[in-house]
């Protein structure tokens, strides 16, 4: 079974900057597409941006220009960079993988954005 570990977020001032990562416990050439969502209380969990196994990444049209993904290989992890953040991109984020129609969810990390 596939297991993803989050780590990153926090707390930090807009306009600042924080990373998340995400390892998978086996090869994330397995799957589909890797990536994270986030969400806030109350609201569906939504896309911030994805890799597919052919490197091609999508973004949410809210984070273009300020967040990027990016992997390992060779460590099965997959970044985030967050730039310029907004109180707007507070939420919980969550990592998930994805083989055809099954999804796997790492535990969450807070990002609080806030002066």
């Amino acid at each position: 079974q596939v297991q993803l570990v989050e780590s990153g977020g926090g707390l930090v001032q807009p306009g600042g900057s924080l990373a998340l990562s995400c390892a998978a416990s086996t090869n994330i050439f397995d799957f589909n597409d890797m990536g994270w969502y986030r969400q806030v209380p109350g609201r569906e969990r939504q896309l911030v941006a994805k890799i597919n196994v052919g490197g091609v990444t999508t973004y949410a049209d809210s984070v273009k220009g300020r967040f990027t993904i990016s992997r390992d290989n060779a460590k099965n992890t997959v970044y985030l960079q967050m730039n310029s953040l907004k109180p707007e991109d507070t939420a919980v984020y969550y990592c998930y993988s994805r083989i055809l129609s099954r999804f796997t969810w790492g535990q969450g990390t807070q990002v609080t954005v806030s002066s």
